[in-house]
């Protein structure tokens, strides 16, 4: 019922466009850490400024990243998108939606690479882990659909288990990891866990949950308890949680 209770708020703040709000917390927080674990330089109150004021604030000399501007904007979008389809049962056309969310307009995009499709060359993950071949990832993704939507009541461990499964598939060319976020955020909504914000500053032990999970689940399962305890504190402040 809490977690009814906090998609709610997010949703009746998001119609009311309320500002400092647990809506624009969550916004803010989760575009710049999801964004930065993927090498936006944008900070946190720049990140704040765009979605609060559509500007941006320099930043002494530093530059900035036309991308890092408007897949900050596009992550905004997208986020509004999983609060909007919330209670759904995850499909292969909201994931393909979220990507095209999160990517077009983008150097990406410009450069011919699809937004909303999955990859044409094959990849991998932080240089070392294969993924799946370009050619068999729908079947790939497919069948991790049915496996997981045959689980009646699902657990963090089952969010936990097919994010793991989503990035080691790594359907798209680019962007597997905000989107694989954004997906563990929506079904946390729709499965009564309490959902959690991936933080930078946690980048490596999430990296290394990811990388050794096969060998050991707890590196990971813990990682996310952890955030999971400080979006707790962000609840009780906001929704006397």
């Amino acid at each position: 019922m809490k977690i009814d209770a906090l998609h709610s708020r997010f949703m009746s703040e998001k119609k009311a466009k309320l500002s400092d709000g647990i809506y624009h917390y969550t916004q803010i927080k989760m575009a710049y850490n999801s964004n930065r674990i993927e090498g936006s330089m944008l900070s946190e109150e720049q990140t704040r400024s765009i979605f609060s004021t559509n500007t941006i604030l320099p930043e002494g000399d530093s530059p900035v990243k036309i991308d890092d501007i408007v897949e900050t904007t596009n992550h905004f979008e997208a986020f509004d998108y999983i609060l909007d389809l919330a209670k759904e049962p995850l499909t292969e056309d909201i994931i393909k939606k979220l990507h095209y969310l999160l990517k077009r307009g983008t150097a990406y995009e410009r450069e011919g690479f699809p937004a909303g499709d999955y990859k044409i060359y094959p990849n991998v993950i932080g240089g070392i882990t294969e993924t799946t071949p370009p050619d068999k990832v729908q079947a790939a993704l497919v069948m991790l659909l049915e496996k997981y939507h045959a689980i009646p009541e699902k657990t963090l461990d089952d969010l936990i288990d097919f994010h793991v499964q989503f990035e080691t598939i790594h359907p798209f060319q680019d962007g597997n990891g905000r989107v694989g976020r954004l997906i563990l955020f929506k079904e946390c909504l729709k499965n009564d866990v309490l959902p959690f914000i991936i933080l930078d500053e946690y980048k490596l032990f999430y990296y290394r949950g990811l990388s050794e999970y096969k060998k050991e689940k707890g590196y990971l399962r813990d990682t996310y308890l952890l955030e999971q305890d400080q979006f707790r504190e962000v609840c009780k402040f906001f929704l006397s949680f």
